[in-house]
């Protein structure tokens, strides 16, 4: 019997073999929503398709607030982090978007992970908007509103580098 050889997709980093399936891809990120109190955290899936929510971090100093990270990227197995960038409405960048990039700055440093940056404007409202639609309490949409911003973050930048499939405009 002779060895499977792969069958090309559309899908420039996949590749099907001749039962159809694709291989298991491990790709998973992290998203932040970086603020002066808490980090929201959200995770992709091993495939990189969607953000889940994971936890919020108190914050309680630069070196504590990496090392949490660190022990959550290990334990997941993350390879890319994503930090909110807190723009103005302008599109220019204020003094929120510069302790962002130095948190993403030094978080690249601890986790020896890429990092990149992903406007996060209106994140927080669209996750209170989310947030409200459920029946969930004051008191748990406050609890869980920073992660909520984050997987909208997350996702937005698992949306916009996702390759193109076969049938879909480029």
């Amino acid at each position: 019997m002779r060895p499977r050889r792969p069958i090309r997709t559309g899908h420039p980093r996949r590749q099907a073999t001749r039962t159809g399936r694709l291989p298991f891809l491990a790709m998973r990120a992290f998203g932040l929503d970086v603020g002066t109190r808490t980090v929201g955290v959200a995770l992709s899936d091993p495939l990189g398709i969607t953000a889940q929510t994971l936890t919020t971090l108190r914050r309680t100093g630069l070196r504590a607030d990496l090392a949490a990270l660190q022990r959550l990227a290990k334990a997941h197995e993350v390879t890319h982090a994503v930090v909110g960038l807190p723009l103005n409405m302008d599109g220019s960048e204020g003094a929120s978007a510069a302790r962002s990039r130095a948190f993403g700055a030094a978080l690249a440093k601890a986790l020896e992970l890429p990092v990149e940056y992903w406007d996060e404007r209106l994140s927080t409202v669209a996750a209170n908007r989310a947030l409200r639609e459920t029946d969930a309490s004051r008191q748990r949409r406050r609890e869980l509103v920073d992660q909520v911003a984050a997987a909208f973050i997350l996702q937005g930048w698992l949306d916009a580098h996702r390759p193109g499939l076969p049938g879909e405009d480029e």
